[in-house]
């Protein structure tokens, strides 16, 4: 039986909720919470296998994951790999394309 973070889900929904400034019922954005926590393990299983397909070994991540961190990505670099996800806070299921950027490929902001 999987396990979920029940208080990360709550706090998901509620961003999910206070971002959708009232378009959303609060069970809606649960709804939507919940997705994305059981979409967590699968899209995480995809971006390995592509990661592994593409035979890359170091750190990747998104352009939005580097630009959390503080850095950016050089004007001109070409993805390394990319992988279909599922977009769980949609509420739908809907898939979308991810491309993944090496750590040699940013800089400082």
């Amino acid at each position: 039986m999987k396990k979920y973070d029940l208080c990360k889900i709550m706090t998901r929904a509620w961003q999910i909720y206070r971002k959708s400034a009232g378009k959303l019922l609060f069970g809606e954005a649960l709804h939507r919470a919940w997705q994305s926590a059981k979409a967590e393990p699968v899209n995480a299983e995809r971006i390995e296998a592509a990661k592994k397909a593409a035979g890359i070994t170091e750190e990747c991540r998104t352009w939005a994951g580097w630009k959390a961190e503080g850095l950016e990505v050089i004007h001109g670099s070409k993805a390394l790999f990319g992988a279909d996800l599922i977009h769980g806070s949609k509420g739908d299921g809907a898939t979308y394309k991810a491309r993944f950027f090496g750590r040699s490929q940013v800089q400082f902001v």
